[in-house]
């Protein structure tokens, strides 16, 4: 099989801290330290990479920070907390993978992080619902505080109130044509880290950030239309996509057509919480062009860049 130039892999939480879900800066470190050591692979095996990362434990670690010092700091919002764990994640991954590629004779490659902003509607029916859950579980005279300073809480039972935001589509990658000049000028770019600084544009054109967070796969099958990569892939923390997850008759999903996969989405065999979003990715971006699509987990990353392992989906 055809190995794609260009790629864009999207690596989940899971690869940013330590199994027991850890997210120390020593753990974070050490975990991407690990991560990069596999991305260096592809690198060395002459894929061009653009790497895309979550964020999610990072920026609960702020939210808990955020509502510590409630009383002393004002809050930080949602596209702060976005930039700052972009740059965080970025500087880390930058300096541990150019460390890899020196391991392998490569010492000559550069790798950029680049925060980036992604625009969304601002009309977008997500942002009158509100449902994306993030932070921790407090107790309602606990969440009541943060009500009060315009916040949306939920009531989710035993566990307590959780925080909900609005979760919009990616529209557009603002950053798209500095990440075109990195890519031809032979540096390795990490870009939109957890979907990207979500933004909207006012009546007059300026933009502003918004309390949103983004789906980091989705955007970063947007991301690989825009820089016409032929390949997507997710990494995850289970080796396949499955069928039936958590049942008897769970089975995993092996290579695919993505008209079948549609139809197995459609048939509600990917939950919303969990493989959905990455299903839905994924099939944008084949359907959009893309060359292939995969979900693997990190063990897996070279062979599934060239289609041997994980749930591999094609037009």
């Amino acid at each position: 099989m055809r190995r794609p130039r260009r790629a864009i892999v999207a690596l989940g939480g899971n690869a940013m801290t330590t199994p027991d879900g850890s997210a120390r800066p020593e753990d974070q470190r050490k975990a991407i330290e690990g991560t990069m050591e596999h991305v260096a692979g592809l690198i060395a095996g002459g894929t061009d990479v653009v790497l895309t990362h979550g964020n999610g434990p990072q920026v609960g670690n702020l939210l808990m920070k955020n509502e510590i010092a409630a009383r002393t700091v004002p809050p930080a919002s949602l596209d702060w907390c976005g930039a700052q764990t972009q740059a965080t994640i970025g500087f880390t991954m930058a300096s541990a993978l150019e460390a890899a590629l020196r391991r392998r004779g490569l010492g000559e490659r550069d790798v950029a992080a680049l925060v980036t902003r992604t625009v969304v509607d601002g009309a977008d029916p997500a942002f009158a619902r509100p449902s994306k859950p993030i932070g921790r579980y407090l107790a309602h005279a606990e969440a009541a505080e943060f009500i009060g300073l315009g916040q949306d809480w939920a009531d989710f039972g035993a566990r307590g109130w959780r925080r909900v935001v609005p979760s919009p589509e990616p529209r557009e990658i603002l950053e798209a044509a500095a990440l075109r000049a990195l890519l031809d000028a032979d540096v390795v770019p990490v870009a939109a880290g957890g979907g990207g600084i979500p933004v909207v544009r006012d009546p007059g054109g300026a933009l502003r950030g918004v309390e949103a967070v983004l789906d980091k796969d989705r955007t970063a099958a947007l991301l690989g239309r825009v820089l016409g990569a032929g390949l997507l892939i997710i990494v995850t923390d289970v080796p396949n996509a499955f069928l039936d997850f958590g049942g008897p008759r769970a089975r995993p999903i092996g290579r695919i057509r993505a008209a079948d996969l549609r139809d197995y989405a459609a048939r509600g065999h990917f939950a919303d919480g969990s493989m959905g979003p990455k299903i839905e990715a994924v099939l944008r971006f084949v359907e959009g062009g893309g060359e292939r699509a995969v979900i693997t987990e990190l063990e897996s990353l070279e062979p599934g860049l060239a289609g041997r392992a994980g749930t591999v989906v094609e037009p």
